[in-house]
């Protein structure tokens, strides 16, 4: 039997008081013996198919058999996701301090080597308790004993983080602007790719750059490597270090789609099956060919010229050197010069996703290609 609860979680206030809240909903199995779950969605304000996925998988999770305990949040910023303009949701970056809603996540590498040094020769109980604990202090003094204060953003990402370093995995729900369905996958969990139903995956390096997967994989990956140093080998996805995160991008922002999210969840399910943490085999991943590219490789198509942009590459496939990704309408151009321009690169190329606007300024970022892509191999 599941037992199954909402609670309701403040994160900041208002100028004029009122709360900011984010809703918390977890199942909690009587057989926890397998590696809990964080699943959080709506981080950015435009991203908001993440919610349709959560709630989907709230739906299907009341039918399953759990090994271990599942948190998730949808609307995980509620400042981004109120944050509107016209027809259009903002929220991508703190419209305080400019800094993106994705990158005020902490970890402070300084913490690692002492704290192996300290447990060398623990119990890997020990070791994975302690070490939790002290991840969540981190946390905890930032939010509670930082005299000068935290930004809206940080107070968000703190306390959310704080909920996610309770789990063993975290899936971190987005969009992209007009995208197709892509995986963030840290290099080092490579073979779990073949467990979504994702056809294009972004192997990361182990490294933090300020993100919610990078900030719950880096600390675990920098003990395993503190360690290994010293002579004690563990192996990052595998018992004590059975510990992954990812980014999944669902598709498009500034829309949901439940019927979609209902296959997106299914996916996740599949995935969760494999780790153990669902005992339902109905829940397998679909047979597909899986395309990766490293994270150097994902590269960035910025506009020559200003004017209207007619996208013209299909997202997912393969593109042929020389074929043309958008063309470039030039009014101004009409009558004395060419019009119309097309742009092409001299590789193939996997587009993945494109502005959301038909009208770019000349370095506008137009699209993004797995640059140098290959087969994932099977698991």
């Amino acid at each position: 039997m599941n037992t199954f609860t909402k609670k309701v979680m403040s994160v900041g206030e208002m100028a004029s008081g009122a709360k900011l809240t984010v809703p918390v909903y977890s199942f909690v199995s009587e057989n926890a013996c397998g590696p809990n779950v964080y699943i959080q969605a709506n981080m950015h304000g435009a991203e908001v198919q993440g919610n349709a996925v959560i709630f989907q998988l709230l739906e299907l999770l009341q039918h399953c058999r759990l090994n271990a305990n599942i948190t998730l949040v949808p609307y995980a910023n509620p400042v981004a996701c109120n944050h509107k303009n016209g027809e259009y949701t903002l929220g991508r970056f703190d419209p305080i301090t400019g800094v993106n809603w994705n990158r005020m996540y902490h970890f402070d590498e300084s913490v690692i080597e002492p704290f192996s040094q300290n447990y060398i020769d623990a119990t890997e109980e020990d070791i994975n308790n302690n070490f939790r604990a002290l991840m969540l202090n981190e946390i905890e003094q930032k939010l509670d004993h930082n005299i000068f204060g935290l930004t809206t953003g940080q107070r968000i990402a703190y306390q959310l983080q704080r909920l996610a370093y309770q789990a063993d995995i975290v899936l971190d729900l987005h969009t992209g602007p007009i995208s197709s369905k892509h995986l963030y996958c840290p290099e080092y969990a490579q073979a779990s790719a073949n467990y979504f139903d994702i056809p294009h995956t972004l192997l990361i390096p182990n490294d933090f750059d300020g993100a919610m997967d990078e900030a719950t994989f880096c600390p675990w990956w920098s003990l395993q490597q503190a360690f290994e140093k010293q002579g004690r080998k563990f192996t990052m996805g595998q018992g004590l270090f059975n510990k992954e995160s990812f980014t999944v991008e669902l598709g498009s922002q500034e829309q949901i789609d439940l019927d979609v999210a209902k296959d997106d969840a299914v996916s996740i399910l599949a995935y969760l099956h494999y780790k153990g943490v669902i005992s339902n085999d109905e829940y397998q991943p679909q047979a597909m060919t899986r395309y990766a590219c490293y994270l150097n490789d994902y590269k960035a198509l910025y506009s020559p010229m200003g004017g209207m942009v007619d996208y013209l590459a299909e997202f997912g496939e393969v593109l042929a050197a020389g074929e043309p990704l958008a063309r470039i309408l030039r009014m101004d151009n009409y009558g004395d010069g060419e019009a119309l321009h097309y742009v092409s690169l001299d590789k193939p190329v996997i587009p993945i996703l494109h502005f959301a606007s038909a009208s770019v300024n000349q370095g506008t970022e137009l699209y993004k290609v797995f640059y140098n892509y290959f087969e994932l191999p099977e698991s």
